[in-house]
């Protein structure tokens, strides 16, 4: 059973349904004990940084999460969920975050790119072994919505890259831990073998 995990933030329909067209037993849950005892984790969101680590905090899922990816079960991250996993964010006072990995989580700079980044963009694979990533193209397109983005400290996390305005780190892969930028549920096909990729783990 894959456990989404609700916690005010994420388009859980969305990323329910493609979770269930590629095969998924999905459970949407609010509480510490419903996901522990799920088989995958997966932790979606939209929205600012400082919201969404103290509805986590609220619910008293922040250890939980942690404790869930210590067990080393297949955990997927999107977008606002990728950030989270970071120590910090710049997002409005600098908030922390759940520190499973060192870095920061910044805002596009100033250029001439509209931020925030909406559409579709394309990933640069760095790690063409990455389990979710397999039969996915180097230079597929696919969903971004956001203003931030991570920072890696350890550089070898970033299993893909993308480009819009500077290159960032729009995908990590670390043992059972999974996270993205994107939006894999609004990215139709590419999205969904992502997906598909991850429940089959």
């Amino acid at each position: 059973m894959i456990a989404l995990v609700d916690y005010g933030m994420g388009n859980l329909q969305s990323v329910r349904k493609a979770l269930q067209r590629v095969g998924g037993q999905v459970r949407i849950v609010k509480k510490p004990d419903e996901m522990l005892s799920a088989d995958q984790l997966v932790l979606p969101g939209v929205g600012a940084f400082a919201d969404c680590m103290q509805n986590l905090k609220k619910q008293g899922l922040i250890d939980p999460i942690r404790q869930f990816i210590r067990r080393g079960k297949p955990f997927l991250g999107i977008c606002l969920g990728y950030q989270a996993l970071f120590e910090r964010s710049q997002e409005g006072n600098k908030t922390d975050g759940l520190g499973i990995f060192q870095g920061s989580v910044v805002r596009f700079p100033d250029t001439k790119f509209k931020v925030p980044q909406i559409g579709w963009n394309q990933i640069e694979i760095q790690k063409q072994a990455c389990p979710l990533l397999r039969e996915v193209r180097d230079g597929s397109y696919l969903y971004f919505v956001h203003s931030y983005f991570p920072e890696p400290s350890d550089s070898t996390l970033v299993c893909a890259r993308t480009e819009y305005g500077v290159r960032f780190a729009s995908m990590i892969w670390a043992g059972n831990i999974f996270a993205c930028q994107f939006h894999p549920e609004k990215s139709q096909a590419v999205g969904l073998k992502i997906l598909e990729n991850f429940v089959r783990l």
